[in-house]
């Protein structure tokens, strides 16, 4: 009987070994944001990270507020202690010319069917061979070496959204009824050995709210089947309470001492008759009722988000967890973040 650690997904999450993150989220979660964090803190200590999108979004450049990334690798950042971060816009058009260049010496062929509609043709109507281009570029940077061995330390992959990953990144199965066999079926298969292997691990950003933890869960499960190595489930936006323990028991009961929040109130200087601007009589009634009414919605976020941290962590893998930033993010706020992904030891 084999064990259950053997299989790919299972691997203990090493860092130190991981040198192919792939970050995949639900759209909404935040997933370039924890992309872009995580290549800043694999980079930090003096390493080399490389950062690569897939999707034609520019998020990556939105980030670190650069202009938009062409299709070469190009620093963007310094991380802590002279790390270098680097990004690549992995465009599938350009990819195929490269493609076609590197394994049938068709440069000016090439340019020749990119000019009569031939690659739009080729990457729109076979999306198997579109992703086998995505993830190849990918897999050409992560064995791609230099005189003192790889060029980079560690590559981050903002990938789609985890309702389309797995078959995004499971290459082999995409590809099955395109080709069986020739350089684009031995391209697949090299890219799954990368993605199979001990040095690689999907990440799954997800925030604590019911839907994108029933997509965590559903891509969790559907990477398990394929046999793609997980990593770190990685919770982001996460709020703090504003009310104690013992008083959220009782917010979301209705049971908070309205008398209390009058008084509060009127500590604050809000409706002492008399006072210029004091709010008086009925409108601190409703104020009250007000705050009482938020508490208890608060409360019952807090309950929920509670369920919701519960069910992310029956998905069986390392839990980290990110603020919610009050100022948004700019390239400070990701340094912060990378920082919390130090912490606890995503990289």
């Amino acid at each position: 009987m084999t064990d259950p650690a053997e299989h790919p997904s299972e691997r203990p999450y090493d860092p130190a070994r991981t040198r192919l993150h792939v970050v995949t989220g639900k759209g909404g979660t935040g997933k370039t944001t924890v992309a872009a964090a995580l290549a800043l803190a694999l980079a930090s200590g003096g390493r080399r990270v490389l950062l690569c999108e897939v999707e034609g979004r520019q998020g990556i450049a939105q980030l670190f507020d650069v202009p938009p990334l062409p299709y070469e690798e190009r620093k963007i950042a310094v991380a802590a202690e002279g790390g270098d971060v680097f990004a690549l816009a992995v465009e599938p058009k350009a990819a195929l010319l490269e493609y076609l260049e590197l394994f049938y010496r068709m440069g000016r062929a090439g340019k020749l069917l990119e000019r009569m509609g031939a690659v739009d043709f080729a990457t729109t109507v076979a999306p198997g061979l579109r992703d086998v281009l995505l993830t190849g570029k990918v897999y050409e940077a992560a064995r791609r070496r230099g005189p003192k061995g790889p060029v980079y330390d560690a590559i981050v992959l903002d990938a789609p959204p985890t309702g389309r990953v797995t078959r995004f990144l499971n290459v082999n199965e995409e590809v099955a009824g395109l080709a069986k066999v020739g350089p684009i079926r031995n391209q697949a298969d090299s890219i799954m050995s990368l993605l199979r292997s001990p040095t690689s691990a999907v990440h799954l950003v997800s925030v604590l709210e019911e839907m994108p933890v029933q997509e965590t869960q559903d891509a969790a499960a559907e990477l398990r089947r394929v046999g793609l190595p997980l990593g770190c489930v990685l919770v982001n936006m996460v709020r703090e309470p504003v009310l104690a323990a013992a008083d959220l028991e009782l917010a979301a009961a209705g049971r908070l001492d309205r008398g209390a929040v009058v008084a509060g109130l009127r500590a604050e200087g809000l409706g002492g008759r008399g006072q210029t601007g004091g709010v008086q009589g009925a409108l601190l009634e409703r104020l009250a009722d007000g705050l009482l009414a938020e508490g208890t919605d608060h409360a019952l976020r807090v309950e929920l988000e509670r369920e919701q941290r519960i069910d992310l962590t029956a998905v069986g893998r390392p839990l980290a967890e990110l603020p919610a930033l009050a100022g948004g993010i700019d390239l400070g706020a990701l340094y912060d973040l990378a920082d919390l992904l130090v912490e606890q030891g995503v990289a």
